[in-house]
């Protein structure tokens, strides 16, 4: 296929279909190539020819075409393009998509996907705000899928709100937005940590705490997104490893800094680790058992080392940019600032981590970008968002 960016568009069923066929054409006009994937309720909007004449390519829509899967198989469909994109994607989609179904070629090739993909939501207003289409897209969206509208506006079924597909042109634009940020960090490598740490107490209990490593993940899938090489450095989590991305499992904070050690050099660095501050001293090799006397045992605790401090010494090895994140629960800003002076890092992420934000294992975050010079405060925002917008902002820092 020729063109600047290679596009494969799932065709969704529903009214707005008919759009998919401007989307061609709008995406021809940036100069990308498309092929096009017209699901059996799509089918009943637009045909497969005019598809195949606006694309010059083959339609696709059986799973189980042998023809198609000799010659195109549905992991080549999607390993063969840079971008997806769903448009209309429908209700019914989009919940089989948050469920994983693969019962169609179009879901098969969702679920087979790594590569980046934009959604272009069309459905009535009652079910765009239905609670569970609601859950369907935030579940979606921390998963790093990119949502385009819906526009509002009067529909077919007569009612009048949100849930309008986004037009062609709109569509396009989002796609262009990701693609350009998909080569922003090229050549560049980047390391992050994630999760906990689990320190040893006996074979059976640990020293821990509530990070569920959903931002450092969400991160490590943004730069590998934007085209940085990625080694991500992980505590214990029930995460899938991000697509693209070197994963390193670790338990503990000594294992933890040994394998950021190894993975350097690296042009960045973003610390975003829960790393605990104490281990005990002396493990003990066999369960602790009590002693009916109710006495407790007597653990001796020792500092682990400071994987952010250690990455921010001056030397050869230091990465070009150091990126620490700070969990307070009060303060937070000048907390941060003081970790930052500390630590020599040269940005600290800081975000209130209190019961009440709902921040440790919870969907969304809200942060504050504090440098030498300045403290910048973020919206509430999914942490697949704030991944992308630190990923921006490391762009701009590298380039500027």
């Amino acid at each position: 296929m020729s063109g600047n960016w290679r596009i494969l568009l799932i065709i969704g069923g529903g009214i707005a279909a008919y759009k998919s066929l401007l989307l061609v054409r709008e995406l021809q006009q940036q100069g990308d190539a498309v092929r096009s994937i017209l699901t059996g309720a799509g089918a009943r909007f637009v045909t497969p020819l005019s598809l195949q004449a606006l694309t010059g390519e083959k339609v696709y829509s059986d799973l189980f075409s042998l023809d198609d899967e000799s010659e195109m198989g549905h992991i080549r469909l999607s390993r063969e393009a840079d971008l997806l994109i769903v448009a209309p994607a429908t209700a019914d989609l989009l919940a089989r998509m948050r469920a994983g179904i693969a019962d169609d070629l179009a879901t098969t090739v969702l679920l087979a996907t790594d590569k980046p993909v934009l959604v272009a939501p069309a459905m009535n207003v009652r079910m765009w705000e239905h609670p569970a289409t609601v859950d369907n897209l935030a579940t979606l969206r921390r998963r790093g899928i990119h949502v385009v509208g819906p526009d509002s506006g009067e529909m077919a079924c007569g009612e009048y709100g949100p849930g309008r597909m986004a037009e062609p042109a709109a569509i396009a634009a989002g796609a262009a937005a990701m693609l350009g940020a998909a080569g922003q960090l090229a050549g560049c490598r980047a390391l992050v940590t994630s999760g906990p740490t689990w320190e040893a107490i006996d074979p059976v209990r640990y020293i821990a705490n509530r990070s569920s490593g959903r931002q450092g993940h969400a991160i490590a899938h943004a730069l590998a997104a934007a085209g940085a090489e990625t080694t991500l450095v992980s505590g214990p989590t029930r995460l899938a490893d991000p697509p693209a991305v070197r994963v390193v499992h670790v338990e503990t904070a000594c294992e933890m800094l040994e394998a950021c050690r190894t993975a350097l050099p690296v042009d960045v660095a973003v610390c975003a680790a829960a790393v605990a501050d104490w281990r005990v001293a002396q493990p003990a090799g066999n369960k602790l058992k009590k002693d009916g006397a109710g006495s407790l045992p007597g653990l001796e605790l020792v500092e682990n080392p400071d994987i952010l401090a250690t990455l921010s010494q001056p030397g050869p090895r230091r990465p070009g940019l150091v990126i620490g994140f700070a969990a307070e629960t009060e303060q937070v800003i000048d907390h941060a600032a003081d970790k930052l002076r500390r630590k020599g890092c040269d940005w600290i992420l800081a975000n209130d981590v209190s019961a009440s934000q709902g921040v440790f294992g919870g969907a969304d975050n809200t942060v504050h970008l504090v440098t030498a010079d300045q403290a910048e405060s973020w919206p509430r925002m999914a942490k697949a968002e704030v991944a992308e917008r630190l990923v921006r902002r490391i762009a701009d820092h590298r380039t500027g």
